[in-house]
C-alpha cells in the first residue's frame, strides 16, 4: 500500500509553524555572539558575553539553586504523584470524587493564587522563606501533574497481571517492584520529566515563596531583563537551549537503540 504524499499547502503550513516557533530562538542565539550590548543591530562576532556569564557569580548561584530545587521536588513529587495515581486507580473510598477533584485544582487555578496561598501558609507555620519553602511549593504543584500523567498510563491497565504475580507467590511489594512499576514506568518517567521542566521554568510561585539567598534562574533572568535584554541573557538562554537539545537527542538515540 503506497503512502500518500502530504499536500503542498499542508507542508507549507507545517514549515511556517516551525519557523514561527524557532526563528525567534535562532535570532536570540545569534545575538548572543554580538559585540553590541544593545540588541538593535548586528555589529560583530565575539565570545565576550559567555565569559561575562561564566564569571557572574549570581547567575551561577541561581543555576545551582534551580537545579537543586528541580531535582529534589521532582523526586518527591514523582513518588507521591505515582502513589496518588495508583490509589485513585485501584480503590474506591469515601470521598473518592472529592479527592479526585481536589487533586487537580492546582493545575486549574492561576499560579498567583497558589503562590499567595502557599506564602500565607508558610507565614502561619513560621517557616523561614528559602530553598526549603520553594522545594515544598514545587512539590505541591507538581504532584497533580505527575498523577495525571501516571493515571493516563494506568488507563486500561490489566490488574490480572498483578493477581497472576501474587498467585505465583509474590507479595504486594514484590509485585509492585517487579510487575507494576516496570509496566507503568514510561508514564512515571514522563511525569517526572514534566515536573522537572515545570520546576525549572516556574517564576510566579517561586517569587512568592523565595527568601534571601534562594534566588532561582527565572527570578535572576527576570531581574536582568527588567530594563533590556542584554547579550549575557542571550548567552544564558543559548546554553539552556543547547543543553535541552542535547538531552533530547541523547534520549532519541537511546530509544532508537532499544527498538
Amino acid at each position: 500500500m503506497s503512502e500518500k504524499k502530504l499536500p503542498i499547502w499542508l507542508r507549507a503550513y507545517g514549515l511556517a509553524a516551525y519557523l514561527y516557533i524557532y526563528v525567534p530562538i535562532l535570532i536570540l542565539m545569534v545575538f548572543s555572539f554580538n559585540t553590541m550590548k544593545l540588541n538593535i543591530r548586528w555589529e560583530g562576532f565575539t565570545f565576550r558575553w559567555y565569559g561575562v556569564l561564566f564569571n557572574d557569580q549570581q547567575v551561577i548561584l541561581a543555576t545551582r539553586n534551580t537545579l537543586i530545587i528541580a531535582a529534589l521536588s521532582t523526586l518527591v513529587a514523582t513518588i507521591l504523584g505515582t502513589m496518588a495515581a495508583l490509589a485513585l486507580h485501584r480503590y474506591r473510598f469515601p470521598g473518592y470524587n472529592v479527592s479526585e477533584t481536589v487533586m487537580y485544582i492546582p493545575i486549574v487555578i492561576p499560579e498567583v493564587i497558589m503562590g499567595i496561598s502557599l506564602l500565607v501558609l508558610f507565614v502561619i507555620l513560621k517557616f523561614q522563606l528559602g530553598l526549603l519553602t520553594i522545594i515544598l511549593a514545587h512539590i505541591a504543584f507538581n504532584i497533580p501533574f505527575v498523577a495525571l500523567v501516571v493515571r493516563a498510563r494506568l488507563h486500561g491497565y490489566d490488574n490480572a497481571i498483578d493477581e497472576a504475580a501474587m498467585d505465583l507467590g509474590a507479595n504486594e511489594l514484590t509485585t509492585f517492584r517487579r510487575v507494576t512499576l516496570p509496566t507503568i514506568m514510561p508514564g512515571v518517567l514522563s511525569g517526572a520529566l514534566l515536573a522537572f521542566t515545570l520546576s525549572l521554568d516556574d517564576y510566579v510561585i517561586t517569587y512568592f515563596t523565595a527568601g534571601p539567598g534562594s534566588t532561582t534562574l527565572p527570578l535572576r533572568v527576570f531581574s536582568m531583563v527588567r530594563f533590556m535584554v542584554t547579550p549575557e541573557v542571550n548567552a544564558l538562554s543559548t546554553i539552556w537551549v543547547v543543553a535541552v537539545f542535547l538531552v533530547l537527542l541523547a534520549g532519541q538515540i537511546a530509544q532508537s537503540r532499544r527498538t
